[in-house]
Parts: structure tokens; sequence; C-alpha cells
């Protein structure tokens, strides 16, 4: 039933989900695996939901029954688990993500094996980035104000800006792990997208766009855009679209950027990545990103 299946746990939000549904292609791709999607966990999450639907993907859940067949090799934490984790449970078969960096020896399993973690970094699947970015795109056609959108970006030189507030400012244990990135961070963003990049137009993606008025004023033409939130995949789209960027603290803004193919982008990101201390994030932002 499960000899050959990768499993992956997806959890969070849409740019989680994308950073896991990646390193479970790339595993079935080195094996030959079949992929299958576990969606469990938002059975009991009010604030996320199965977001990947809008994509060209492969797409296969895995089954209840499947589920239960992995965890019973799910290391358990406490002394009274110690008989069971040293006779029955198997790192090999359910895999938990031991650190934030990139980890070598994830890509060397082999199926059957359950994946939970957020592996995010593109060293888990650069080796298979045009299949990446050919199973990101919509399936669905786009709504008639992105296509109008798209149209004006496409005839500027664009430039993204990711501001995320929203549960970044309003929820004290969100705040406390991410923080939120700076108005001054983004100041020195945009004066090095300046050195960098002749005419630019900024295109200001944000949850706050009252706020971004207020505080995110760049001395060139800018156009402010709100949240698509019915949408927010036709926003991910936009952005891949612009040429360059600037992102946030979040993987949803690192996936707009990241799907934009042109290897003539600038891309600049927070050197902080986290709030939280001790979070080695090396491995997060691609090489040829300027972090500040």
């Amino acid at each position: 039933m499960t000899s050959n299946k990768i499993i992956i746990k997806l959890q969070g939000g849409l740019g989680n989900q994308m950073f896991q549904y990646a390193v479970g292609r790339h595993l079935s791709h080195i094996t030959k695996a079949v992929l299958k999607l576990d969606i469990a966990s938002f059975k009991d999450d009010p604030k996320r939901n199965y977001s990947l639907g809008c994509f060209n993907l492969q797409k296969f859940f895995a089954t209840d029954e499947e589920i239960r067949w992995f965890k019973k090799y799910q290391r358990k934490p406490g002394k009274i688990w110690f008989l069971y984790n040293r006779l029955v449970a198997d790192e090999t078969k359910y895999v938990k993500e031991r650190q934030f960096h990139f980890d070598q020896k994830i890509l060397q399993l082999k199926p059957p094996a359950h994946f939970d973690g957020y592996w995010q970094t593109e060293k888990y699947f650069k080796d298979i980035a045009e299949t990446i970015r050919k199973e990101f795109t919509l399936k669905n056609s786009l709504s008639n104000y992105t296509k109008l959108l798209q149209a004006d970006i496409m005839s500027k030189e664009a430039v993204s800006i990711h501001v995320r507030r929203g549960d970044y400012i309003s929820d004290k244990h969100t705040n406390e792990w991410h923080g939120s990135c700076s108005i001054e961070y983004y100041n020195q963003a945009i004066q090095k997208i300046a050195e960098h990049v002749k005419n630019p137009h900024f295109f200001i993606f944000s949850d706050d766009p009252a706020w971004i008025k207020k505080n995110i004023l760049p001395p060139f033409p800018t156009t402010c855009l709100p949240c698509n939130a019915e949408y927010p995949e036709e926003d991910l789209y936009l952005m891949s679209r612009c040429k360059h960027h600037i992102i946030a603290n979040s993987s949803f803004s690192w996936w707009g950027a990241w799907l934009n193919p042109n290897k003539e982008k600038v891309v600049i990101a927070p050197k902080r990545w986290f709030q939280a201390p001790k979070m080695d994030t090396n491995d997060l932002i691609p090489n040829s990103w300027i972090r500040i």
C-alpha cells in the first residue's frame, strides 16, 4: 500500500505549502515514487486551508489510512516513550524537519516516507526549477482586473514591493516570531533598486494600503495595490510578472520573486527573516539575491 509513496504534510499558508510541495515533487522525481499530499492538518486549523488547487500540479491526496500507517513511525516526546522510540519509531519513514537550513540527507531518503516540515530553501528543489515553475502556473483564467494590471506591469520597468502587516502586527505570537520589516528596510531597498534599475515603477502589494500611503513613499512612480484576499494566487502571479522585487520576510513574496524566471532580476530581501533569535536562514535566500 505504501511501498512506493512519498507523502508530504501540507501546513501553513499558500507560500509555505508551495515549499512543501516543491520538496515533495523533487523527491518523487528522484525516487520515481508517487507523490501524495497530506492535508489532514487543515481539519483543525480555522485560519488555513489547502491552497494549491489553483495550480497546474500533481494532485493526489493521502488517505487517512496511509497517514496513520506512517504516523506509527513518528518519534514521541518524553521518557515514557523510550522503548517505543527505540524499537518502533523510524525517522527514515516519518521524517521530521530537524533544522531550518538545508539538509542534504533529506534528498537521499527513499520511499516509503512521510515528510513533516517547512523546507524553506530552493536547495531542496533547484534541480527541477523549470518543472516547479511550470506546475506553479495558474489553472484558471485571470480576472479582468488582474489582466489590466498585468498589462500595466508588463509595459513598465516594474518592481514589486511586498509589505505584509496583518497577522504579523495584530497576532502577538506571530509578531514575536516573525516581526515585520521596518520602514528603514524598505527605504534602503528602494535606494538599492534605484542603483541597479533605470526608471523603476514600483507596484506595492500590501494588506494595509492605508499604512503604505503614509509610510512607504518611493521618489518614483508608484502604484499601490490592496491584496486580493479572495484570489491571493493572482497577486502572486502579478508579482512574478514584475522585472525586479523587494520582498518581505514572507514566503508569499519569496515565491513572487522566485517564480520570475528573469536571470537579470534584482531581488532585495531582508537579512533578518525572523524576530526570534538563533534561526539559521542562510539557505533561505538564493545567492543571487541581495540581503540588507
